[in-house]
């Protein structure tokens, strides 16, 4: 009998080389208590210095690239007793830091924003605003800050606040962090100007949406709560860009048009701060115009240029200037079947096309002094890798700069000159190196091979198999814990398998993190496989699933399932599923199109009918599948978490965990 429980809201791992005799516990593989990798916390460079910082046993420590000593250049008491001085509230640990200029940094404490001068020892309070503000976004150079209360937006300047748009109707906001429900890149709702004088926000009018309830439990008289959410097909909100001064107190409005059924993405002001250039997007989403505004009037400019595609158009990212040049930017584009740099002039002429071939461009990390070669992060070396590559501007020379394999992050020093670099691959948790413009190592700042080298773990394998289109699909593998190859184990997939998303990758663990690891400790194969749309693989294999979600992916992952069955060590009756999310959409699609193939099914947060979804995800309507597993006679069990949105996190998220492997112990 098969069982479905819904909760809503080629490399190897050489772990066997250790000494190995502990085992997890359930909070350690939840929570990851000591047994993460070692870091170098608020690890940044110094300004436009070529040396750095870190914090480490509450004291600030600097280092340079020419020696391996290490300055500590602020304790923790030192900085408590300046704001002691100050009278202003002392800290209980040494704050989160920014450093915005050679050897000054910034912090947050509460509500108030302070300077710390590492030279002279001065701390400065710059800023301030409400206890109950939300969605803070501070200006560079003025130290200005925009904020939220309610559907307000408000900005203080020097501790003073000034009122910029409010309503005393809940249908409209102003500098909201919702809008378009955060797709397309959009992370928060307020844009200063380089120069922090000007203030661009998002002004959204929901008038006409319909409102959704929900329901506040925890009052003893259950409180009704309406949240506005567009139906697929139905009248979303409106939404255009408002510009504010707050020198001189002055408002407007961009002419974005009268047409309402738009998406406004990826607002991005030239580096002079005299234009706002924005992604506008039908709702179909498959053409998309990059347009450009004066930002002293709002007048339209001109349209740059427009993409289109069949299927649709997602920028993520607005223009990126090159060294605060505004008479060019860089754009990133899929037009040609993958991420890659285009360089345009400022008037939207396309200068060429800047990197091309069969891999992606993830992000932008700076451009060299001389303005002649960009950094960017990619999958050129493995598409379940990541590495630092340059291009030339002027040959368009891609040049590979990281040589380690794995998966890498970097932070650029001041003209491209050294670069920090932090890295992991399956044998190797974390190492942060610095290297130069060449990826020669300078220095190595920190190496933690493995920090589960006492407990005992599966042995990890990442490999390929062929899906029916004969297009390789990566996967990862966790053996059990003391693996016998004459016994047969069962099975747990794990999946996701949307867009925007990778669970195979060639870092630390393969990806598979600490929980995985433990369902490998208690005696399962546990496997994970990344199907067509999911991302890093190119416009093609992404698009696949363009309007018919759940079909592609679910035949992909029975190759998976194909590729588990034929393995002798495996038991083919007892396979289990279990996702969240998208996942948790796949869980049920898995075992339901495939009667008999699996025995156990968990599934948390699931989409369950995509009528129900244009721009926000829909556990709520797991019930419409809990009526429906009635009206047909199946069981099914159903555990709600109260108070939890989408996800489930902290120590609840200890109590999931037991649930869902108790589930799989019990039944599978």
């Amino acid at each position: 009998m098969k069982r479905l429980f819904i909760l809503l809201t080629g490399l190897v791992i050489p772990g066997l080389l250790f000494a190995q005799t502990k085992l997890m516990s359930m909070e350690e593989a939840t929570l990851g208590t000591g047994l993460t990798a070692k870091n170098l916390s608020q690890l940044q460079w110094n300004g436009d210095e070529n040396n750095w910082f870190f914090t480490a046993k509450n004291c600030l420590v600097k280092a340079y690239p020419d020696n391996t000593l290490k300055d500590t250049v602020l304790r923790f008491p030192a900085l408590n007793a300046c704001l002691k001085e100050a009278k202003e509230d002392t800290l209980p640990r040494f704050p989160g830091i920014t450093v915005y200029q050679a050897n000054v940094f910034s912090f947050i404490s509460k509500n108030k924003f302070f300077s710390f001068n590492l030279a002279d020892g001065s701390l400065q309070k710059l800023n301030s605003w409400p206890e109950n503000a939300e969605n803070t976004d501070m200006a560079p150079h003025t130290f200005s800050t925009a904020y939220t209360v309610k559907n307000g937006l408000f900005v203080s300047v020097k501790g003073k606040e000034y009122k910029v748009e409010t309503s005393s109707n809940p249908d409209f906001s102003y500098g909201s962090s919702r809008v378009h429900r955060n797709e397309f890149g959009i992370s928060k709702g307020t844009f200063w100007s380089p120069d922090g004088d000007m203030l661009a926000y998002y002004y959204m009018n929901e008038t006409g949406v319909a409102s959704y309830p929900t329901v506040d439990i925890t009052d003893p008289i259950a409180v009704l709560d309406g949240t506005k959410y567009p139906m697929a097909g139905q009248k979303s909100h409106s939404v255009n860009i408002h510009i504010y001064s707050p020198g001189a107190n002055k408002h407007i409005e961009l002419e974005t048009g009268a047409d309402t059924a738009k998406y406004l993405t990826n607002v991005t002001w030239s580096p002079d701060g005299e234009i706002i250039y924005i992604a506008v997007l039908n709702r179909e989403q498959d053409s998309m115009w990059m347009k450009s505004y004066q930002a002293s009037t709002g007048k339209f400019l001109r349209t740059l240029f427009l993409e289109t595609d069949l299927k649709y158009v997602e920028p993520l990212n607005g223009p990126l200037f090159i060294n605060h040049d505004p008479s060019r930017f860089l754009w990133l584009s899929r037009r040609d079947g993958y991420n890659h740099f285009y360089l345009y002039e400022a008037s939207g002429k396309l200068v060429k096309q800047l990197t091309k071939g069969p891999w992606e461009v993830s992000s932008y990390t700076g451009t060299d002094a001389k303005k002649e070669t960009v950094f960017f992060m990619c999958n050129k070396d493995s598409p379940i890798g990541r590495s630092l590559c340059s291009v030339d501007l002027k040959s368009g020379m891609v040049k590979g700069i990281t040589s380690s394999a794995g998966s890498h992050n970097v932070k650029m020093g001041n003209g491209g000159n050294f670069f920090i670099d932090s890295y992991s691959n399956p044998g190797m948790a974390r190492r942060i190196l610095l290297i130069d413009a060449q990826g020669a190592i300078k220095q190595e700042l920190l190496s933690d091979v493995n920090p589960l080298k006492e407990y005992k773990t599966g042995k990890t394998t990442i490999f390929t198999v062929k899906n029916n289109q004969n297009t390789d699909l990566y996967c990862r593998l966790i053996k059990p814990v003391d693996f016998d190859s004459t016994k047969h184990y069962p099975v747990i997939i794990y999946v996701y398998g949307g867009p925007h998303s990778q669970m195979v990758t060639d870092s630390w663990l393969g990806g598979a993190g600490l929980f995985l690891n433990y369902l490998a400790e208690q005696g399962y194969v546990v496997f994970t496989l990344d199907n067509r749309g999911t991302s890093e693989r190119g416009r093609e294999f992404e698009q696949a699933v363009f309007r018919h979600l759940g079909d592609a992916e679910v035949e992909d992952q029975m190759c998976g399932v194909k590729y588990l069955k034929a393995l002798p060590w495996v038991d083919s009756t007892r396979i289990g599923i279990n996702g969240w999310s998208y996942g948790g959409f796949m869980t049920i699609s898995m075992i339901v199109r495939n009667p008999g193939v699996f025995k156990v099914a968990v599934c948390g947060g699931p989409v369950i009918d995509w009528k129900y979804y244009e721009v926000m995800y829909g556990e709520r309507y797991g019930l419409s599948f809990i009526k429906k597993c009635v009206d047909e006679g199946k069981q099914v069990d159903y555990f709600i978490y109260p108070g939890h949105e989408h996800n489930v996190r902290g120590k609840d998220r200890v109590h999931l965990n037991v649930k869902m492997y108790q589930y799989f112990k019990d039944y599978l």
